[in-house]
């Protein structure tokens, strides 16, 4: 039986346990629950702190599991990214107090405050710089005014946060990051570890896609489909009139509207969109 590690709290817990009941797995329903057998796609689901996820599936004892990017990386795990999932994304980076540093190339013999140690490191060492690192569990914007650091290294939505301790962002992103599937390297082609990839990329798809269909006059279709190129090609399909065609094509959510305007704008009518719930490609 497959053994799957969850995020048992956080952002990452609730989108996770949405996507994989999308998926057709049975989930837990009280948070109480650590461990759910679903026997009828013989896996194991085992909920768990998103910081230890990479560390159980890199030492062999899950075959795979959600975490984010920068825990998996932090965590420096025998483990390695299968699929982003297309949430929790956020951004690490460098912040200071204006006028300390402009790029980690002036990041030399000064402290950083970080909860992802790992991670920061090993940034470093790519760019040659000599700085000391100092881990903190949480809370690290604080650590500055404290005089525990001269600089941080945290994750960084709207940067309300640093703003209310006299802090900026400063130089390129350290990394962008996200939720994602891991696994070991010897595990990736396990029969369902690669049913799970692609009930999970289906769920992506469906929520990345929506599906359009128009009526357009066949001396137009050409035109039309190179508006709705859709992933492979669009379906056209004869109507009773002969003079049009019934066309239908996967197209991003974002940006949909924009379509059929050009579409309307082209000639095409009874433009429909519906949403797609899941798919296999």
């Amino acid at each position: 039986m497959l053994k799957i590690a969850v995020p048992n709290k956080g952002s990452l817990s609730e989108a996770a346990i949405a996507m994989l009941k999308e998926c057709g797995y049975r989930v837990r329903r009280e948070p109480k629950e650590l461990v759910i057998t679903d026997a009828d796609n013989e896996i194991e689901f085992f909920y768990l702190r998103p910081r230890d996820i990479a560390v159980y599936v890199g030492s062999g004892t899950l075959q795979a599991g959600i975490t984010g990017r920068d825990l998996l990386l932090d965590s420096e795990a025998n483990a390695v990214e299968i699929m982003n999932l297309g949430f929790a994304g956020s951004t690490f980076r460098f912040a200071a107090r204006p006028g300390t540093a402009s790029g980690v190339e002036e990041l030399h013999g000064k402290r950083i405050a970080t909860s992802y140690p790992g991670l920061v490191r090993a940034h470093l060492a790519r760019h040659d710089v000599q700085a000391t690192v100092v881990r903190l569990d949480g809370a690290v914007e604080t650590s500055i005014t404290l005089g525990v650091a001269d600089v941080i290294a945290d994750v960084v939505e709207t940067g309300t946060t640093l703003r209310n301790q006299g802090l900026e962002p400063f130089g390129a992103p350290i990394m962008h990051s996200e939720a994602v599937l891991i696994s070991r390297h010897d595990d990736a082609d396990l029969p369902g570890l690669r049913v799970l990839a692609r009930r999970l990329e289906g769920v992506v798809t469906a929520r990345t896609y929506v599906m359009v269909d128009y009526d357009v006059r066949a001396e137009l279709v050409e035109q039309a489909c190179a508006i709705t190129p859709g992933l492979e090609s669009p379906t056209v399909s004869p109507l009773h009139d002969k003079n049009s065609v019934a066309v239908r094509a996967m197209v991003k959510r974002q940006g949909v509207n924009r379509v059929m305007d050009s579409l309307y704008a082209l000639g095409a009518r009874g433009i429909l969109v519906t949403d797609i719930r899941a798919c296999r490609l």
